[in-house]
């Protein structure tokens, strides 16, 4: 799965939009105060994490957009 089969899983599960950040795909406008999130670092890994008070925590760093997409599919539902 990519990212953007991973944004439709989420809308037909009925995941609010405010709960999860996308790199690329879905970034909720005006930003929540509190997100999962997956975006890709600048090393070309891939990351999952929270974001909390205006800090980004990174959970964990994965391989691929695949493996990184079922992380936070993991985490959401």
């Amino acid at each position: 799965m990519e990212r953007r089969e991973l944004h439709a899983v989420l809308s037909e599960a009925g995941v609010a939009d405010g709960y999860y950040r996308i790199e690329g795909v879905h970034e909720p406008v005006p930003t929540p105060t509190d997100f999962l999130f997956l975006r890709q670092a600048s090393d070309g890994a891939w990351e999952t994490g929270v974001y909390e008070r205006g800090t980004y925590e990174v959970i964990a760093r994965h391989p691929s957009e695949q493996v990184a997409c079922a992380h936070l599919l993991h985490l959401l539902l």
